[in-house]
């Protein structure tokens, strides 16, 4: 299956080097760009790419700010969003999954970090680095367990997984930590985001650390 990604970063060059790389990857298809939040708008909404990537710090409306207009659109429902970008501040980090993002990485990445992030958010799965999981674990260190609506029906296992979740590990890396199958971690984490409403896994992330859940020791 081909993934259609689209660009939006107001740095020309950034966006020619990402273009490249997109299109050199056979299952990868380049569906456009734009130079400001606004233009990502109309981007999404004229090319329906399967995966923006987005820079955060734009003139105008900025990446977050980009975020929480796709979020607010119903027509966008359902858009995936990897932050690209050179600012691994925590506000920035929290900001953008908070908003919507499927996953963040820093443009001095790896090119095939890249590569792999796009592929693993078009998939439905979150993409978070190490470094990523520690800053959103530490916008939350000290702070106790905050209310998340829905925790309350999760059994003892959806949350296992959950927590789990929160640590960025994919399903395959949960199934190996607890000798289990990829297709129950899948199972259970899936059910976990219908009781919890979570828009996506980023979202799964963020609403774990919220309530404080880790995995047993």
């Amino acid at each position: 299956m081909t993934i259609r990604v689209a660009v939006a970063d107001d740095e020309a060059v950034v966006r020619m080097g990402l273009r490249a790389l997109i299109e050199r990857e056979a299952d990868l298809e380049f569906a456009g760009e734009a130079g400001d939040g606004a233009g990502a708008l109309d981007l999404l909404r004229r090319t329906r790419p399967d995966v923006l990537l987005l820079d955060i710090r734009m003139p105008g409306m900025d990446g977050v700010d980009t975020l929480r207009a796709i979020a607010a659109d119903p027509g966008l429902a359902g858009a995936k969003v990897v932050v690209v970008t050179t600012f691994a501040v925590n506000e920035y980090v929290f900001a953008a999954l908070q908003a919507g993002a499927s996953g963040f990485l820093l443009k001095d990445s790896a090119p095939d970090e890249l590569v792999n992030a796009v592929r693993v958010v078009a998939r439905g799965e979150a993409l978070l680095s190490p470094a990523v999981t520690r800053t959103v674990i530490g916008r939350f260190a000290g702070h106790g367990a905050e209310p998340v609506e829905g925790l309350e029906h999760l059994t003892p296992r959806e949350r296992e997984m959950v927590a789990w979740v929160a640590t960025g590990r994919s399903n395959e890396e949960i199934a190996r930590e607890l000798v289990i199958s990829p297709d129950t971690v899948r199972t259970h984490v899936s059910r976990a985001m219908v009781k919890l409403r979570a828009r996506d896994r980023a979202q799964l992330v963020v609403f774990a650390m919220r309530a404080g859940l880790t995995p047993p020791a």
